[in-house]
């Protein structure tokens, strides 16, 4: 396992956070959070929190505690230490079984955003709805919105595409999303959000117009061949994949020689928002 090492500030007290490379996540320290969130004294008043805590839910039957991993975090004395962390999903679970007023908060924000998740899924046009307003907020051009909520609808045209040429699993989208983006920028999509210097946020929430335009005809062009092909299984689907993205990659090479640079770009989504002192939100790729 890749991390990279973080102290987030909580009321000005540290809670350690270690970003995975490999699986893309962040992981807190429960320590720190029971700490945070139960206000105690001590390091190591909050270890014995935790450890009477994790005791309880174990107890009450909840063999979520059983899956926390264990990494080496720089410990008071400034040497690394193994201690309990968890990702985000584990960590808001924990959160749950804290009777602490600072934790209520979270509780509610989790309930709120848990209740509008299931009203998206009965009305898929409330995501839609929720994500333009996102967008404004954060100072995103109407322009460039129009054009992302349009990326959300091709992508959803070849992910359909390629469930019904035999491709369900995740981490078989994941490969043909990776085998398009390599094809037609020259990068997978971790190595170009590593460029953008990303960790967590969308990719595409944090490509220039000219960058989203390309990824979209990529897909587009995918999408359109997959349907005369009619290709089965990954890999069908992944010649057929790869061609649409050539598409985009000619494309790409035709007008990078007429104005004389690569239109691939570091830039990410707050270097050209309307409202610079807001960052983006996060959500998982599209998958």
């Amino acid at each position: 396992m890749s991390e990279i090492e973080k102290i987030q500030l909580f009321e000005q007290k540290k809670i350690r956070t270690a970003w995975d490379e490999e699986k893309q996540e962040w992981f807190f320290s429960i320590v720190d959070v029971c700490g945070v969130l139960t206000e105690q004294p001590t390091s190591e008043r909050a270890r014995n929190y935790w450890k009477v805590l994790k005791h309880r839910m174990i107890k009450e039957g909840s063999e979520l505690v059983t899956k926390c991993n264990r990494l080496r975090l720089i410990a008071e004395d400034g040497k690394p230490r193994f201690t309990d962390v968890a990702d985000m999903a584990l960590m808001f679970r924990i959160i749950e079984s804290i009777p602490s007023k600072k934790a209520e908060p979270i509780k509610v924000w989790m309930a709120a955003v848990a209740a509008e998740r299931i009203n998206q899924a009965i009305d898929p046009e409330r995501s839609i709805d929720q994500a333009i307003a996102d967008y404004r907020r954060l100072g995103y051009s109407e322009a460039w919105i129009t054009r992302r909520i349009k990326t959300i609808e091709i992508r959803k045209g070849l992910t359909d595409e390629w469930k019904r040429g035999g491709v369900t699993k995740e981490i078989d989208f994941a490969l043909l999303t990776d085998l398009m983006s390599k094809t037609w920028s020259g990068m997978t999509t971790r190595e170009y959000k590593s460029f953008k210097g990303l960790t967590k946020e969308n990719l595409r929430d944090n490509m220039t117009n000219m960058e989203l335009l390309l990824n979209s005809l990529a897909e587009e062009a995918a999408t359109q061949l997959s349907k005369e092909r009619n290709p089965e299984g990954l890999s069908e689907n992944a010649g057929v994949a790869k061609e649409g993205a050539e598409v985009a990659k000619n494309a790409r090479e035709d007008f990078e020689k007429r104005i004389g640079h690569s239109i691939i770009s570091p830039e990410k989504a707050i270097d050209h928002i309307q409202s610079p002192e807001e960052l983006p939100f996060t959500k998982p790729e599209e998958q």
